[in-house]
Formats: structure tokens, sequence, C-alpha cells
């Protein structure tokens, strides 16, 4: 299947207010199965760069396209082996934590606070690219009726990496994160809390059938792509690998 991606990008002629016109497709074999058109409007004319910069943010907005993804190197896979080993670089990540009962709820009310991190809501009033993934890190409740912590985080593209802007929200922070392994479990699809606790079961049973050491909590669950994007969607769940 192929991804979404523009049809066409193009101003709509005799509008009161610049009107672009976007357009994409989903294909699969070289057929249509999916296409959508929206309409982005603004109150000024503007240049040929400005509108370059506009459409690279639609893209990177509806299609997940050209963002920065942390380093790391990976393990070569061992036959039968249903998920990957990856240690991660030690990078800066912007983060913020939430308490609460429901996964997919506390990733999208982090997600919005990081978003105006990004878009200039720090010190700097700087806009900061966006990246992928957007993971976070589950702290299980104790109980049933225990609230579990969250950490929703962004990872800081690298032309921001040795000096992030400091967030102005209070409830925002920066975060380094050491060098470290994971075990990570790929998946297609909308991920849905559902979904993602039946991945991450899935990898647990993998780690345990191979014995190998690992940590069970917290775990982290990771997305790629906008919610826009209809076609090759990748979702992950990682689970940490025990430090020798």
């Amino acid at each position: 299947m192929c991804p979404s991606s523009l049809d066409k990008a193009k101003q709509v002629p005799h509008a009161p207010i610049e009107v672009l016109e976007v357009s994409w497709k989903a294909t699969e074999n070289n057929n249509v199965v999916g296409e959508q058109t929206i309409f982005l409007t603004w109150k000024k004319r503007v240049g040929p760069a400005a509108a370059s910069v506009m459409l690279k943010a639609v893209g990177q907005a509806l299609f997940s396209t050209s963002l920065q993804n942390p380093k790391f190197t990976a393990e070569e896979k061992k036959e039968g082996q249903d998920y990957e080993v990856r240690t991660y670089h030690a990078t800066n990540w912007v983060s913020t934590s939430l308490s609460g009962t429901q996964w997919d709820a506390a990733s999208n009310a982090g997600f919005r606070k990081l978003f105006s991190y990004i878009q200039g809501n720090n010190h700097n009033k700087v806009k900061v690219e966006m990246t992928a993934p957007v993971s976070c890190r589950v702290e299980p409740a104790a109980g049933p009726a225990c609230e579990s912590q969250f950490t929703v985080s962004f990872y800081i593209p690298e032309e921001h990496q040795a000096s992030p802007p400091e967030p102005s929200d209070p409830q925002v922070f920066l975060e380094h994160r050491k060098e470290f392994t994971a075990y990570v479990r790929t998946f297609g699809g909308f991920a849905n809390e559902n979904t993602k606790r039946e991945e991450l079961l899935k990898l647990l049973e993998s780690l345990k059938r191979d014995g190998v050491p690992f940590i069970d909590k917290p775990f982290y669950s990771a997305g790629y792509d906008s919610p826009f994007k209809l076609t090759n969607r990748r979702n992950e769940v990682w689970v940490l690998k025990t430090e020798a």
C-alpha cells in the first residue's frame, strides 16, 4: 500500500481571503482507496518562500513526512524474533507528566501542551519543528482504582539539541535521556489504548519466551503519524532492557 501523498495544492481563485486547497490520496496497487481535501485560509497574501514553508508544515502535519527521529543502533534480528533491540543515543526531549486512568486521554492532553511549546510557548519564543515519535512513558497504577503516571515527550530536533528553548509552561520540562536499550514491537493501523495493551502483552510474551533480561515497568508507547495519515501507519511499544 502506498503512503498518502499530496495530490494538489493550489490557491482558490476569487476567494475573499487567501485560500489554499490541499488534496491527497491513498493508493493500493495503483488504485485510490481514500482521498480527502481540506482548505487552509489566512488573511494576507504570502510569497513563494512563505508558501513553501507552509506546504512543508502541511506535509508534516498530514503525512508525517520529513520528521527528524532520535538516532539509534539496532541489533541484527535472530530467526523468529518478532521485535527489535535498539540502543538509543543520549538525547534531549521536552516532556510533560500527567496522572490519570486513561492512556489515550493522557497522551492527547500531553500532546497539546507539547505542541504549544513547539509553536513558540517557550522563553525564546521560537518555533521548533515537529519530530517523531511522540513517546508516552507509562508507570502503571498500583490497583484498578488508582491513577497511572504518564509522561508524554517530543524529541528535540538536532538544531536545538545543544541548547533547547526553556518551556514557559511550568508543567512542561526538558528531559535528558541517557543512552538506553529497548525491545521494540512495531504495529500498524490507528492505535488506541486497547491495541497498545495487546501489543505490549505480545512483546512481553516474546521476551519471556526468549529469556532475555527486561524491566516490565515503566513501559513506553511511541506514535509516528498524524491522525490525517490514512495508510502505512507506524506505532510501537517499548520495554526497557535491564541494565548490565
